[in-house]
C-alpha cells in the first residue's frame, strides 16, 4: 500500500482502539490492541502521517527514533529493592521509569490529553542489546517493568533489509502480535502532500518529467546512491529560503540532499531551464492578464518538456493567488468569530474595561498551546499569529478609549474598524478581477491540456466557487477530458 492508504488505515485503527462503550471502557481492551508496524523505505513520510493522524484525531503524539537510545534510556536504570517471601528477605532488581514512558506522561501533563500515539521509528534497526527490549515492547507494551499508559496506542516503523544492513527480522511470535503494513513509495500520493505543503514548484515540475527519479536506491562501484522523498522536501525548504536571500542553489548543494550524482546533475540543469522559461515566456505578465495570443500558441507548439515546464510555472502562479485569497478569507472568518465573542461579553458584563484584552490573552494562550502540542498545522499557526498581531494593535486603541469610560456600542465600533478594513482588503482582491484574471489563466491552461473548451464548460467555470477552482488547479495534470473537469467542479 502507499503512504496515503496507510494513513487512512491507521486513522481508522486509532478511532477503533479509542472507541468506548456505555460504561466508559475501551471496546477493544488494551491487551487486544495490536501495535501498528509500518515497514517501508526510509524518508517516505512515516513520521509525517503520524503527526497528521494525531492532529486530525485531536490526540497526543510522542515520537522517538529508537536507534538513538541506549538500553538504559529505553528501559530505565536498574536498582536493588528488598522484598520478603515466606518470611525471608530477598534482593530484587527493579527499574526506574523509561525515558520514553516518562515522555508520554510528560505529554499528558503538558497537553491535558490522556490519549495519544507512542510512535517508535526504526524499531527493527536497534542494537543487539536493545533487540529483546523492542520485542518485549511490541508484545507486552512495556519498557522494563513500566507499561505504556492506558489510552496510548503503539505504532512503530522500520526499514526493509535492502535499505539497512542492521535490520533484524521479527520472529513469528512477534509478528502474530502486531498489524504489519508494507508501504511503497508513490509519487502521485507524495505530490498531493507536496502541493498541500506548498513545496517548490521547480521540484514538482521536474518530477512530472522524471517520475522515475522520485525514489531511487542503487549500489554501484562508488557505493550507495539514493534519492528519497525526505530529500526532495528538505531541498525544497532550503531552496525557498535561499531564493528569499538571493543565494543560488547549485549542483553541489542539490547533491547534498539528492545523494545520486546523475539525478543531482539532471535536476541542476533542469532548474536552470525552469528559470529561463520564466523570463522567456513572461510568466508574470501572463498572470497579470497582459499576454498575447502568440504566447499561448508558442506554448502549444513547444516541445513536451518545455510545454510542461511553462504550464507548471503558470500553475504555480495561479495557486499562489488562490492561496492568498483563501488565507485572507480564513483570517477574516476567525476575526469575525473573535468579534462575536467580544460583543456578547460586552453585553453581558457590567464592566467593559479590559474585556477585549482578556479575550485576546485567552486566544493567544490557546493558540500557543495548540502549536506547542502540534494540534495545528504550520499554516494554521501562521494565520493565527498574523491575526493576533492585528488584534494587539486594536487592543491598544481600545485600552486608550476605555480610560474615559465610553459606552459599549462605541467600544465595539472601535474594535470593528480594523475588521472592516480587513473585509475591504478581501473584497478588493476579489473585485479587482484577481479571481477573474486567474480564472482566465486557468481556462488557458485547460485549453493547452485539452485543445479546446466547450461553451457550456466555460460558462460553468465562470460560476464555480474559488475552492473548486483551486482544487481544479492542483489536479490539472490528472485531467484528460472535459468529463474529468466536471467531476472536480461538481
Amino acid at each position: 500500500m502507499n503512504i496515503k492508504q496507510a494513513k487512512e488505515e491507521i486513522k481508522h485503527t486509532v478511532q477503533a482502539y479509542l472507541s468506548k462503550d456505555a460504561f466508559g471502557e475501551y471496546k477493544i481492551p488494551a491487551v487486544r490492541q495490536r501495535p501498528v508496524l509500518l515497514i517501508g523505505p526510509p524518508g517516505i513520510g512515516k513520521t509525517q502521517i503520524m503527526e497528521q493522524i494525531a492532529r486530525e484525531c485531536e490526540i497526543g503524539l510522542v515520537a522517538y527514533t529508537i536507534t538513538h537510545h541506549t538500553r538504559q534510556s529505553a528501559v530505565g536504570l536498574p536498582f536493588i529493592k528488598e522484598e520478603q517471601y515466606d518470611g525471608k528477605t530477598y534482593s530484587v532488581t527493579e527499574y526506574t521509569m523509561s525515558e520514553i514512558i516518562a515522555s508520554v506522561y510528560r505529554k499528558i501533563e503538558e497537553g491535558g490529553r490522556k490519549e495519544g500515539i507512542l510512535f517508535i521509528d526504526e524499531i527493527n534497526c536497534v542494537s543487539e542489546t536493545l533487540a529483546p527490549t523492542m520485542l518485549q515492547f511490541l508484545q507486552c507494551k512495556t519498557f522494563g517493568n513500566q507499561a505504556v499508559p492506558e489510552g496510548w496506542i503503539i505504532a512503530a516503523a522500520g526499514n526493509p533489509p535492502e535499505y539497512n544492513k542492521s535490520v533484524r527480522d521479527f520472529d513469528m511470535v512477534t509478528l502474530d502480535r502486531v498489524r504489519c503494513m508494507n508501504i511503497e513509495a508513490d509519487l502521485g500520493v507524495w505530490k498531493e502532500y507536496a502541493r498541500e505543503k506548498r513545496l517548490n514548484s521547480a521540484i514538482l515540475s521536474y518530477l512530472e518529467l522524471r517520475p522515475k527519479n522520485f525514489y531511487r536506491v542503487e549500489a554501484d562501484v562508488d557505493g550507495l546512491q539514493f534519492v528519497t522523498a525526505r530529500g526532495w522536501e528538505d531541498l525544497s525548504n532550503l531552496m525557498d529560503v535561499y531564493e528569499e536571500l538571493g543565494i543560488p542553489v547549485d549542483e553541489e548543494i542539490i547533491h547534498e540532499f539528492l545523494r545520486h550524482e546523475d539525478v543531482a546533475e539532471d535536476v541542476s540543469a533542469y532548474f536552470d531551464l525552469y528559470k529561463k522559461y520564466q523570463d522567456d515566456y513572461g510568466i508574470a505578465e501572463i498572470l497579470e492578464g497582459k499576454v498575447k495570443p502568440s504566447v499561448y500558441a508558442r506554448i502549444d507548439q513547444a516541445a513536451f518538456d518545455e510545454r510542461l515546464s511553462v504550464v507548471n510555472l503558470l500553475l504555480d502562479g495561479v495557486s499562489n493567488v488562490f492561496y492568498q485569497i483563501q488565507r485572507e478569507r480564513e483570517i477574516t472568518d476567525a476575526w469575525y468569530d473573535f468579534l462575536k465573542e467580544y460583543r456578547q461579553k460586552l453585553k453581558n458584563s457590567l464592566q467593559a474595561k479590559g474585556i477585549f484584552e482578556t479575550i485576546l490573552a485567552e486566544k493567544a494562550a490557546s493558540d500557543e498551546q495548540n502549536e506547542k502540542q502540534q494540534f495545528v498545522s504550520k499554516a494554521q499557526s501562521d494565520r493565527a499569529r498574523s491575526l493576533n498581531e492585528k488584534l494587539k494593535e486594536c487592543a491598544k486603541k481600545i485600552a486608550d478609549e476605555e480610560t474615559i469610560n465610553i459606552e459599549e456600542t462605541a467600544l465595539f465600533a472601535l474594535a470593528k474598524e480594523p475588521f472592516d478594513a480587513q473585509c475591504e482588503k478581501l473584497q478588493r482582491l476579489e473585485n479587482q478581477g484577481i479571481e477573474k484574471g486567474k480564472l482566465n489563466t486557468l481556462k488557458e491552461l485547460l485549453k493547452v491540456k485539452l485543445g479546446t473548451l466547450s461553451s457550456p464548460l466555460e460558462k460553468q467555470l465562470t460560476n464555480t466557487l474559488l475552492e473548486k477552482l483551486n482544487e481544479l488547479t492542483l489536479n490539472i495534470f490528472n485531467i484528460n477530458s472535459e468529463e474529468d473537469v466536471l467531476k472536480i467542479i461538481n
